[in-house]
């Protein structure tokens, strides 16, 4: 398992009632929007993501969660993130999901963006421009822990 210390960013995203399901914990989906909310929200921030007229888009092509232990409203959450493959069209994100009061994860999550042209849908190299941002993301492969 991964430490807050081996990701390079994160974000704080409070729980919601509607979040908890039948059971009294978030439900395994909304793990999922955390790490789009965490990983678009980075990119909005970091001025490559223009959802209505950005040019390339990410597509997500793969997607992957591990659970640790149940996280449950009214408990909010540490999304951190990291890079681990910084491709010619392609990134590997993985999300960490922490909550106060515990050193390890809640969940460890990935998934694998491919940029494509807006229009044709056809993969695009990653602009020299979005590269200089993301680098101070990316982690030696080896330095991640599955």
């Amino acid at each position: 398992m991964s430490s807050r210390s081996d990701y390079r960013a994160h974000r704080i995203i409070p729980t919601r009632w509607l979040d908890n399901d039948a059971y009294g914990h978030v439900n395994n989906v909304v793990y999922y929007s955390w790490f789009d909310t965490a990983v678009n929200a980075w990119l909005i921030e970091a001025g490559l993501l223009d959802i209505h007229h950005g040019n390339p888009i990410g597509l997500v092509v793969e997607t992957g969660c591990k659970y640790h232990r149940s996280v449950a409203f009214p408990e909010s959450v540490e999304a951190h993130l990291r890079i681990v493959r910084l491709g010619n069209s392609s990134v590997r994100w993985e999300v960490g999901l922490f909550t106060a009061g515990h050193d390890g994860p809640a969940a460890e999550g990935h998934f694998v963006h491919v940029y494509v042209d807006r229009v044709t849908r056809r993969p695009s190299p990653l602009p020299d421009s979005w590269r200089q941002v993301l680098l101070p993301l990316v982690v030696a492969q080896g330095d991640a822990t599955p």
